[in-house]
């Protein structure tokens, strides 16, 4: 790979801001700089309708309504509010959360948080391609169950699991369906009442937003999802969440939100056509396999396992390809893929799996550079 040219693929990670994103917030900073809990005078009206313009669009790509939408600072905190709020809420009576052992650490280090509270968590297994078995769900949720958490794409392999199966389970045994949305949301068709979630989180720098802002959907009825105050202070987000709105981000989640609904058609194909040519590259030389179902998945991701190929070894020589070998909330190559390792794979193959996550922004000529690099660096069969 030449040098100086820096290849990223690692848009699960992270995503550059969309130009479209970055020119409507702007002005947010600068001309139109007012708070929008200021109700007096033009720059705070501004400012709200700005706010207001933004809930609606970010509630555009979810299939609810605005008012079911309010804003955080990130899907980890929307995660940690809801989980923290559930059991707050239900645990007099309902004292079970049923959830997965490949979700995001936000949701795996806020259940173990939950559970020295005196929490029951059950960690589901999933098979060797990412799937969860339904009748084990079925055998593990009951009525003392407040909550069933399951993450809709997994952002390590991108494997999708069949939300409204899920929610049907959660629901006829009285608890909540909440699922962490963040790595679809502006990469697929997202209907969060045709799936029965009740609880869903966004994350704007996922799909070219900007980093810091993200927001939390709860359903208003059919059931009516209830969350006690996560933050005290003014009362703002209808007082679930006091603190000034940072008024620009808002302003760039809402944008991208509607940015990403131009591209969604396109986007998947563009992807795919990516996808497949990497993997039919660096799997064809039989040293190589996908991590995950190859059926239902994110069109953008794909995670690999090379298997000659010492990954810990030659990191150095990858200074200019931007890949994960993880989630991006981990150390580097501290410890293997938690959700590789539930999946079966051993410590070997995990610590030799590494994670491509395509955006708008990459080309087939940067797979071909990709692809043929690695196979450079994996003998041949």
């Amino acid at each position: 790979m030449p040098q100086g040219e820096l290849i990223y693929l690692d848009n699960n990670a992270t995503t550059r801001v969309d130009e479209e994103v970055l020119n409507a917030m702007l002005p947010f900073f600068t001309e139109h700089y007012g708070n929008a809990s200021s109700a007096l005078h033009q720059y705070g009206w501004r400012a709200a309708e700005a706010v207001k313009i933004a809930r609606e669009q970010t509630a555009s790509i979810l299939s609810v309504t605005p008012e079911e939408i309010y804003f955080t600072a990130s899907a980890t905190e929307a995660i940690n509010m809801a989980l923290v709020g559930l059991h707050a809420q239900y645990s007099a009576k309902r004292n079970k959360i049923v959830t997965v052992k490949t979700e995001h650490k936000a949701v795996l280090e806020t259940c173990i948080f939950l559970q020295q509270m005196g929490a029951e968590i059950i960690f589901l297994d999933v098979n060797r391609q990412g799937l969860i078995d339904i009748k084990e769900l079925e055998k593990t949720v009951d009525d003392k169950t407040s909550a069933v958490c399951i993450m809709w794409a997994n952002n390590e392999t991108g494997v999708l699991q069949p939300l409204a199966a899920f929610a049907d389970i959660a629901h006829r045994h009285g608890a909540i369906f909440m699922s962490d949305t963040t790595q679809a949301i502006g990469k697929v068709r997202v209907d969060l009442n045709e799936m029965g979630v009740d609880i869903a989180c966004v994350s704007a720098h996922k799909f070219y937003g900007p980093k810091g802002v993200g927001a939390i959907y709860l359903r208003r009825k059919n059931p009516r999802v209830i969350l006690p105050t996560f933050i005290y202070g003014g009362g703002q987000e209808s007082k679930l969440r006091a603190g000034t709105l940072n008024v620009p981000g808002i302003v760039g989640l809402g944008k991208a939100c509607e940015v990403a609904m131009g591209h969604l058609w396109n986007y998947g194909a563009d992807m795919s056509r990516l996808r497949i040519a990497l993997e039919q590259q660096l799997c064809a030389n039989h040293h190589a396999f996908v991590n995950g179902t190859m059926r239902d998945r994110l069109p953008n991701t794909s995670n690999i396992c090379l298997q000659s190929l010492a990954i810990r070894n030659k990191i150095s020589a990858m200074s200019h390809l931007a890949i994960s070998t993880g989630s991006a909330c981990a150390s580097a190559l501290a410890e293997p893929s938690h959700v590789l390792l539930a999946m079966g794979l051993s410590n070997d193959e995990a610590f030799n799996s590494i994670r491509f996550s395509f955006g708008r922004y990459n080309t087939m000529e940067e797979v071909r550079i990709v692809t043929d690099f690695f196979n450079n660096l994996v003998p041949s069969a």
